[in-house]
C-alpha cells in the first residue's frame, strides 16, 4: 500500500485530484462542460463567412432592366432570393416571420425613369433587429444593386459635366475577409472557459464545507492557509492551461488563423486569466461558506462579462459604471491583449499596461482568497451548515403539487433566488454595456498630404460625422500605423497629393482608408462614417454649380449614379445594439434561471428524501401541478422583461401583450418539464447549476438572433431546435420587437407546445427510470 503523501502543496494537490477522478460531478464540470462547448462554437461557426441570406424581391417593373437587377441580386454571395412578393406587404410578412432577413423593392416604371435621367430608387429593407445578418444582408444587396447600376448601359445616362467623385478604397487590417471565426470564435472560447474556470475554482472550495470538510484540507496543507489554497487550485490550473491550449489549437490550427503576436506575453496572460477566475470562485466560497450561495454570486458575475469585455460592442461607447465594472474583470484586459497580439500582431510593449492589469487582478482576488482562508483556519467548524428540512408527503393531486412546489421555491433561498430575483439582478445589470446604443466619436487619423482647401473641407466634414471624430492629423502614414497599435486611433484616411486637381477635372480622386476590422461593430461604424463624409463633400461640390430649380444638380448626380439606392433599416431603425442584443439575451436569461431552478429542486428533493421522495415528485399530477407553480412564478420575470424594462431601456415593444403571453406560457412549461426532466437526474441541488451555467453562450448563437441559421450546419440547427430558446427567442423577439402576430410565428408556437408535450412526458418517465434502477452511489 502507498504511503499517503507527506503534507504540503503535493499533498494538497494530490487530494484534490483524487477527489476529481471520484467525483463525477467534478470531473465532467472540468473536462467533459469545456470540450462539449468547444465542439459546439467550433462547429456553429465552421461555416467563417455569412452567405445565402434569404431575402424577399419585389418587382414593380417587371422590365429588362428590373430584371438584370434582380439577377445581380439572385448572383450576389451574401444573398439569395427566397421569395418574389407582388407587394411591399407582402414583403414585411416575410421579413416578420423569418422568412427573409431583407427585402428589395423595385419602382414601377424603373426602367422609364433611368432612360429620362429622374434617377428613381430602389428601396433596400434589413431587419435590423437581427443585427448581424441584417447588416451583411443590406451591404451585399447595396453591392449587388450598385454594380448592376454600374453596368447600364452608356445611353441611359447624362453627359453633362460634373466634377469628379471622391472615392473610398478600403484597405481592410487585421482581418481582410472579415472571418466571423477570427473575430467572434477567439473571444466566446476563453468567455466560456473562464465561467467554467471560476465555477470549477468555487466548486472546489465550498465542497470543502460539505462531506469533505475542512479540516482534512487544512491537515493535508500542514496546517498552512497559502499552501492549502495554492495545492487545491495548482491541478484545476494545469487542466485550464490544457484547455485554453485546446481553444488556441481551434483558432489556430483547426481553422487556419494565423497568429500574429508574442506567443510568450499570450502565454503568460492566458495563466494569470486561470490563476484570476479560479481564486475569484474560491473566494465567493471562502466569503459565504455555503456552495449553492458561492455559486450563484460567482455566476452573477461571470456571466454577463462577455459583455463587459468590449468584443460585441466597444468600451469607448460604455457608459462610467460598465467600463468601471469592467475593468474589474480579469477577461476585459486578457481578451484586449489576445486581440493585441494574436490579431492585431502589435508590439508587445503596448500590451503591457493590460497584463500589468491582469495581474493586479490575479493577485488581488488570489491575496482575498488567502486572506479569507487564513480567517477561516482559525475556526473551520464556525461556518454555519444550513440544515435541509425534510421534503413532506405531498396529497395528490394537482393543485397540492402546485401549492407544495409554490411554497417550497419561496422557501428556499438558493432557487427563488434563481426563479425571482435572478431576472431582476440580471435585467439590472446586463444590459449596462449596450445601453450607450450607438457608438459615436470614435478617434480617426487624417494623413493630409494634399493641402487643399478640397481636403480641409474632407477634415471639417469627418468631424462633422456622427460617428467619428479626427483626433490625430501625423504627417506620415507610419505615424499613423503606430498609434493605430496604440489603439489611440481605430481607422486612418489619407488624403493624397493631387485629390483636388482630380476632382476639378473631372476625374475619380481616390481616398484610401485604412480601418482595424479586429472589432467589427468599430470597423463597420468608421467606414460607415468616412464613407458618409466623402459622399456628403461629392454633393457639396456637384451643388456649388446648381441652378436655383435643382435641374443641374439632379443631373449631375444621374450622371454618376442613375439610380438612387435607399437602405431602410427596419424594426431597430436607429441601428442601436442593445436594442438587438438584449432583449433575445433577456429571454435566453429566463430560460437559464428557471432550467437551473427546476432542476435544482430535483436535487434538493433526492437530499431530502431519497427515491422515494423523487417518485412522488415524478407522478403524472406532480409534474404538471409542478409546472404551474413554475409557470405562475416565471411570469412577473417575463413581464419585467417583455414590457417594463423595453419602455425603461428606450427598445422598441409592441402592444400585443395577448400575443406575447400565448407565446410566453408553452415556452416556460417546455423550460420548466425540462428542468424536472433533468433534475431527475441529480442528486444534489449544486449539479444543476455547474453543469447549465456554461451552456449560455453557445445557446444564443444557435439560437438564431446573433448567429444566422443560414451560416449554423444543418445537424446543429437539429439540435438546437430542443431547446425551447431556439423557438421561444424568434417567436418572441419577432411579436415584441418587430411587431408581428402569433399568426405569423405559428411555427415556433407549434414548436413550443410540441416541445411540451415531450418534455412533460420525458420527465415523468424519467422518474420512473431513476427511481426504479439501482441505487447508485451519490454524485
Amino acid at each position: 500500500m502507498p504511503a499517503a503523501p507527506r503534507p504540503g502543496i503535493v499533498g494538497v494537490a494530490a487530494r484534490e485530484v483524487a477527489w476529481i477522478w471520484r467525483d463525477r460531478v467534478a470531473l465532467l464540470l472540468v473536462v467533459g462542460i469545456p470540450l462539449l462547448a468547444f465542439a459546439l462554437l467550433a462547429a456553429t461557426f465552421s461555416n467563417a463567412v455569412i452567405r445565402d441570406l434569404r431575402v424577399d424581391v419585389v418587382d414593380q417593373d417587371r422590365s429588362q432592366t428590373s430584371m438584370t437587377f434582380v439577377q445581380a441580386i439572385g448572383a450576389a454571395p451574401g444573398v439569395t432570393v427566397a421569395g418574389r412578393s407582388a407587394d411591399l406587404s407582402g414583403a414585411m410578412h416575410a421579413i416578420r416571420s423569418g422568412d427573409a432577413i431583407a427585402a428589395v423593392y423595385i419602382p414601377e416604371n424603373l426602367e422609364r425613369d433611368i432612360l429620362a435621367g429622374r434617377r428613381p430608387q430602389i428601396v433596400i429593407f434589413s431587419n435590423k433587429q437581427f443585427f448581424t445578418p441584417g447588416n451583411v444582408a443590406a451591404s451585399a444587396l447595396q453591392a449587388a444593386v450598385s454594380a448592376a447600376a454600374a453596368d447600364l448601359p452608356a445611353g441611359a445616362r447624362s453627359a453633362a459635366f460634373t466634377p469628379g467623385p471622391l472615392v473610398v478604397e478600403q484597405y481592410v487590417l487585421t482581418n481582410p475577409a472579415l472571418n466571423y471565426a477570427q473575430f467572434l470564435l477567439r473571444a466566446i472560447l476563453p468567455t466560456v472557459l473562464h465561467v467554467v474556470i471560476a465555477i470549477a475554482g468555487g466548486y472546489a472550495v465550498g465542497s470543502e464545507f460539505g462531506a469533505r470538510g475542512v479540516r482534512g484540507w487544512l491537515a493535508a496543507a500542514g496546517g498552512r492557509p497559502l499552501t492549502a489554497l495554492v495545492g487545491k487550485l495548482l491541478p484545476y490550473a494545469g487542466i485550464f492551461l490544457v484547455m485554453m491550449a485546446l481553444g488556441l489549437g481551434i483558432i489556430h490550427g483547426l481553422y487556419g488563423i494565423p497568429f500574429r503576436g508574442d506567443p510568450v506575453i499570450m502565454g503568460a496572460a492566458a495563466c494569470l486569466l486561470i490563476v484570476a477566475y479560479l481564486c475569484l470562485g474560491a473566494f465567493f466560497q471562502l466569503l459565504v461558506r455555503n456552495l449553492p450561495t458561492g455559486l450563484s454570486l460567482t455566476a452573477i458575475v461571470c456571466s454577463p462579462a462577455f459583455g463587459f469585455a468590449g468584443v460585441g460592442f466597444p468600451l469607448l461607447a460604455m457608459g462610467t459604471f460598465a467600463r468601471v465594472w469592467g475593468a474589474l474583470l480579469p477577461l476585459r484586459w486578457y481578451i484586449q491583449i489576445l486581440f493585441d497580439q494574436a490579431a492585431r500582431g502589435v508590439p508587445a510593449r503596448d500590451s503591457v499596461e493590460p497584463f500589468l492589469m491582469l495581474a493586479a487582478l490575479a493577485a488581488l482576488y488570489f491575496a482575498l482568497a488567502w486572506l479569507r482562508l487564513h480567517a477561516i483556519a482559525a475556526n473551520p467548524d464556525g461556518g454555519p451548515a444550513e440544515a435541509a428540512a425534510p421534503d413532506r408527503p405531498v396529497r395528490p393531486g394537482i393543485a397540492a403539487a402546485f401549492a407544495a412546489e409554490y411554497g417550497r421555491v419561496l422557501r428556499d433561498r438558493g432557487v427563488f433566488g434563481l426563479i425571482v430575483l435572478g431576472p431582476i439582478i440580471y435585467g439590472v445589470f446586463y444590459p449596462q454595456p449596450y445601453l450607450g446604443q450607438l457608438i459615436r466619436g470614435i478617434p480617426i487619423a487624417v494623413v493630409d498630404d494634399d493641402g487643399s482647401d478640397l481636403s480641409r473641407t474632407i477634415v471639417q466634414t469627418l468631424n462633422a460625422d456622427e460617428a467619428i471624430t479626427v483626433a490625430l492629423r501625423p504627417t506620415t502614414l507610419a505615424e499613423a500605423q503606430a498609434a493605430l497599435a496604440r489603439r489611440e486611433v481605430f481607422g486612418i484616411l489619407g488624403i493624397p497629393a493631387g485629390t483636388e486637381r482630380d476632382v476639378l477635372k473631372g476625374e475619380k480622386a481616390r481616398l484610401p482608408a485604412f480601418v482595424d476590422s479586429a472589432y467589427f461593430l468599430l470597423y463597420n461604424r468608421t467606414l460607415q462614417g468616412i464613407s458618409e463624409a466623402a459622399g456628403a463633400v461629392t454633393a457639396d461640390l456637384i451643388a456649388r454649380s446648381a441652378r436655383p430649380d435643382g435641374s443641374l444638380y439632379r443631373a449631375a448626380l444621374a450622371q454618376s449614379s442613375p439610380i438612387e439606392i435607399l437602405n431602410q433599416p427596419l424594426f431597430n431603425p436607429t441601428g442601436g445594439y442593445a436594442s438587438y442584443v438584449v432583449p433575445a439575451a433577456f429571454l435566453l436569461i429566463l430560460q437559464q434561471t428557471l432550467l437551473m431552478g427546476a432542476a435544482t429542486l430535483g436535487g434538493v428533493t433526492f437530499e431530502q428524501g431519497g427515491r422515494e421522495a423523487r417518485r412522488r415528485r415524478g407522478g403524472p399530477a406532480a409534474v404538471i401541478g409542478q409546472a404551474i407553480a413554475h409557470l405562475l412564478l416565471a411570469l412577473p420575470g417575463f413581464a419585467l422583461y417583455l414590457v417594463v424594462l423595453p419602455r425603461i431601456y428606450g427598445f422598441s415593444a409592441s402592444d400585443h401583450v395577448l400575443a406575447m403571453l400565448a407565446m410566453a406560457i408553452p415556452f416556460i412549461l417546455a423550460v420548466s418539464f425540462l428542468g424536472q426532466f433533468l433534475g431527475t437526474w441529480f442528486r444534489r441541488r449544486e449539479t444543476a447549476v455547474l453543469m447549465l451555467i456554461a451552456i449560455s453562450l453557445p445557446l444564443f448563437f444557435l439560437v438564431g438572433v446573433a448567429w444566422p441559421p443560414e451560416a449554423i450546419p444543418p445537424i446543429l440547427r437539429s439540435v438546437s431546435a430542443v431547446f425551447p430558446s431556439t423557438s421561444g427567442i424568434q417567436g418572441l423577439v419577432r411579436i415584441n420587437q418587430m411587431g408581428a402576430g402569433l399568426a405569423d410565428v405559428s411555427q415556433d408556437w407549434a414548436r413550443l407546445w410540441l416541445l411540451t408535450g415531450i418534455y412533460a412526458v420525458l420527465a415523468i418517465a424519467a422518474s420512473w427510470i431513476a427511481t426504479a434502477g439501482r441505487t447508485r452511489d451519490e454524485r
